[in-house]
């Protein structure tokens, strides 16, 4: 198909000329894991073989958190990072639908007319073999192909994906991230978990000790393990090794949880930039010290740690782990 930006269309905004009869995977596509990849990559398979746009159709905010917003789901790629692993992956647009009470209401052959036929005019669908939708989840991959045969478009659906280990899921990506496993994190995604946020002015304790941090505050319902971390984080183009802390500094005040990134070899000033923090290796758990003077040898430590595993990462060629390319370049 002709060549154009990639598209991010909302709710409210018209559907192009261009981007309609595309082949249209559909899901929550939260963190845009390996499993959501093998969808993405059937997708653009398609599309390409049919001259057509191939698209993401997507939900905000998550299904679980309308459904219980007293409890959102820890997300693992916010909206605007979901839409640039979908560029960076080759697809021409993102479709975002607010999730809301009329649509949770929307019986699944109304979800089919209203959206993907009358909306989007698709040509071809694609599934994971888990996706439901409609009111009450009644609408399965199953009822899906059988209202595309009558409606007049294709439905492929994928089936499970995984290693010898694990079935890849965001619930086994926020699993592993609980414990702290980045590592094993990073397998499941195809890329290093990271993070985005403004760097805004703290305690200074970190300064006062011999280690400046960039503080960044997190979503309250970040499922990350609270402890010390191998990072790296990305700013201005640049890519600057760290050790950060997350969690909510026993040794203090126990206050609300605080990403704290020291960097290792430069201390650029951070305040009011938006920075990305990549999570490498995990060093230990956020703990409590006996004063001042251990909590500071600990951080030598941690710093020492830091830098082994960063080497390591370096050494094992795993330190551009990353399926979008883009994102690792900047």
């Amino acid at each position: 198909m002709p060549d154009h930006r990639f598209a991010i269309i909302t709710n409210a905004d018209p559907v192009p000329a261009a981007l309609r009869g595309g082949v249209v995977a559909i899901g929550n596509f939260d963190g845009v894991h390996r499993g959501h990849q093998a969808v993405l990559s059937r997708v653009i398979e398609m599309a390409r073989a049919r001259g057509v746009a191939a698209l993401a159709l997507t939900f905000e905010p998550h299904p679980r958190t309308f459904f219980r917003p007293e409890a959102p789901v820890f997300r693992l790629t916010p909206a605007p990072v979901k839409a640039e692993l979908f560029e960076a992956l080759g697809l021409d647009g993102v479709v975002e639908v607010a999730f809301d009470a009329a649509l949770a209401s929307t019986p699944a052959e109304s979800f089919v007319d209203w959206l993907l036929v009358e909306r989007l005019g698709v040509g071809a669908a694609v599934v994971g073999y888990d996706f439901h939708f409609g009111k009450g989840r009644a609408g399965s991959p199953d009822v899906l192909r059988a209202l595309g045969r009558d409606r007049g478009f294709d439905v492929e659906i994928v089936g499970k994906a995984g290693d010898s280990e694990t079935v890849w899921s965001a619930s086994a990506a926020r699993a592993a991230l609980a414990e702290g496993d980045v590592e094993a994190a990073a397998r499941i995604l195809g890329y290093r978990w990271f993070v985005r946020g403004e760097v805004v002015h703290g305690a200074k304790r970190g300064r006062d000790l011999g280690f400046p941090t960039a503080n960044i505050g997190l979503a309250p319902e970040t499922g990350l393990a609270h402890g010390v971390y191998a990072v790296r984080m990305r700013v201005d183009g640049a890519v600057h090794d760290g050790a950060a802390s997350f969690g909510r500094r026993p040794q203090f005040d126990n206050g609300a949880p605080l990403l704290e990134v020291h960097l290792l070899d430069v201390s650029p000033d951070l305040y009011g930039k938006t920075v990305e923090v990549e999570f490498v290796g995990f060093i230990r758990p956020e703990a409590r010290f006996d004063g001042v003077e251990e909590l500071v040898a600990r951080m030598k430590i941690d710093v020492a740690e830091a830098r082994r595993l960063l080497a390591r990462a370096d050494a094992e060629g795993s330190a551009g782990l990353s399926v979008p390319a883009r994102l690792a370049a900047r």
